[in-house]
């Protein structure tokens, strides 16, 4: 055995069972998302348990179930089955057709470029998915390619871009809930330090598509019967939640007000209510389950010495900061890559960034922001991600083509970069 300071190099192997059972099998299904991630997590779960070293199994199936219901592992459910039911009933009372509608009918015909940039990043940002965002919207963008004679990659890549930015901010984005729990920060920290970080790629895009000329675009926004007051739920949330308030009760005030005025509006009954946010809780049930399985699998491999031998490895030519926050940065990077989905990747890491950030004295929303906005920059950028694969599939082509046209996400990677190395906005402990 390795000395305990320094950890124990075989602890990680159910991490590397994980990665190895997921990636092996989404090669040979030939898509990432044929490959059922709770699987792999299952097996990689089994491999835990049994590595008991000096333990017995009923003490490592303790062990286990220990981290799989740990305190920040059980509110970050209580968010998701919140967040779930918020999403499915905002939906069903049409606030989202009205959220693009209104985005869209109040961009000047020259801007629409910007415009649909502004839309996807409104959308994002309110109903807290990238990929809800660009289901929402790319079929818009692909009627205006269709129409004007623009590049279909181009238009669907903006939609992509500004779902990217939404998602990396929203309070009930799922990568926001997993980021703030796994560092114990609040939602408007991390939201204040990340927007500072984001905001100028967002401003370098946007100018972007303002001022070049390389696709000229004529579009009639077409009408909507929506009423704009559906919208109030989400700028609700987004107000209550900026305020301070704790992001349990943001979510139950959003669902109760989705609720009473889809109801009032003909939009939902009480029963087809129910029925709707059950649905939407019954959508987050693998991530609830990865999400407990990821946990009890990571304090397994904490209880081995695993952690300890990654911290001492990625931190033993770091003396700095800076350089402590370029590792996070790396070990969510690979995450993403290997999963291809920025929650899981973050869940997987965060209790590894968070002692590396403790030992550096980087403070709780830095860590958050740097492993939320990097998850984000190679997410987007992933041709075998949701993103991509969905973007071209309702836009009928390649994920590849839209890749060369992604401004945002690259721009927000280097921005990133940027905010490590001058080390801005600066919030240590």
């Amino acid at each position: 055995m390795e000395n305990q300071s320094k950890g124990n190099f075989v602890a990680l192997l159910p991490l590397v069972i994980f990665l190895g059972v997921y990636l092996l099998g989404a090669i040979l299904a030939g898509d990432f998302y044929q490959m059922p991630i709770v699987v792999a997590a299952m097996i990689a779960s089994i491999c835990a348990v049994g590595m008991t070293r000096q333990q017995t199994l009923s003490e490592s199936i303790g062990h286990y179930s220990r981290g799989a219901t740990d305190v920040n592992i059980m509110l970050m459910i209580w968010i998701f089955v919140l967040a779930g039911a918020f999403a499915a009933s905002t939906k069903a009372m049409g606030a989202v057709d009205a959220t693009v509608a209104l985005a869209l009918q109040v961009v000047p015909e020259k801007f629409l470029p910007a415009g649909i940039f502004l839309a996807a990043c409104f959308t994002s940002l309110s109903i807290g998915t990238s990929v809800g965002t660009i289901v929402a919207l790319t079929p818009i963008a692909s009627a205006v390619a269709e129409q004007t004679g623009c590049s279909t990659p181009w238009i669907a890549a903006i939609v992509v871009g500004g779902a990217l930015f939404g998602d990396n901010l929203s309070f009930i984005s799922d990568t926001t809930i997993a980021a703030t729990r796994t560092q114990g920060c609040s939602m408007r920290d991390k939201f204040r330090t990340n927007f500072l970080i984001v905001a100028p790629a967002a401003l370098i895009t946007l100018a972007i598509y303002i001022f070049s000329n390389s696709q000229e675009i004529i579009y009639t926004p077409q009408a909507t019967d929506t009423a704009w007051y559906t919208i109030l739920p989400y700028l609700l949330v987004l107000v209550s939640a900026f305020m301070g308030m704790n992001v349990l009760l943001v979510l139950v005030l959003g669902i109760f007000s989705s609720g009473i005025i889809g109801i009032a509006c003909g939009k939902l009954s009480l029963i087809g209510w129910f029925t709707t946010m059950g649905e939407g809780i019954g959508s987050m049930g693998e991530l609830i389950i990865i999400t407990m399985m990821a946990g009890g699998m990571l304090e397994m491999i904490r209880v081995n010495g695993g952690v300890d031998w990654i911290i001492s490895r990625l931190t033993r030519r770091i003396n700095s900061r800076r350089g402590a926050e370029v590792s996070i940065a790396s070990l969510v990077a690979f995450a993403d890559l290997c999963t291809a989905n920025n929650t899981v990747a973050i869940i997987s890491v965060g209790p590894i960034v968070k002692q590396i950030a403790e030992r550096f004295n980087i403070s709780p929303r830095r860590a958050a922001s740097v492993m939320d906005t990097f998850s984000c920059f190679v997410q987007g950028l992933l041709p075998y991600g949701a993103q991509l694969l969905m973007a071209a599939g309702l836009a009928a082509i390649s994920p590849i083509e839209i890749i060369s046209y992604l401004y945002y996400p690259l721009i927000m990677g280097l921005c990133a970069m940027i905010a490590i190395i001058i080390q801005r906005p600066r919030y240590y402990k």
